[in-house]
């Protein structure tokens, strides 16, 4: 997985994930996709425009592999 962020004025953040399809076949990134959407929920944002790509190992990890992958990334953003 990997993160993508550039500074905005706006004072909140704003997420777009990305989720193609080597990851695998539409259910499984839809899963992915919900999955990473209800992290990004629960976790504070600093106010930026992040991007999440998520690679094809996303496709086997389980939700709290994800989140630690998720909060890692956004611990680099700062």
């Amino acid at each position: 997985m990997s993160l993508r962020w550039v500074e905005n004025e706006l004072g909140a953040a704003r997420v777009g994930i990305i989720v193609s399809r080597r990851v695998g076949q539409a259910v499984v990134r839809n899963r992915v996709r919900r999955r990473l959407r209800e992290i990004v929920r629960q976790v504070p944002l600093p106010p930026r425009d992040l991007l999440l790509i998520a690679s094809p190992a996303a496709a086997e990890a389980d939700f709290w592999i994800l989140w630690k992958d998720v909060r890692q990334l956004l611990g680099q953003v700062g």
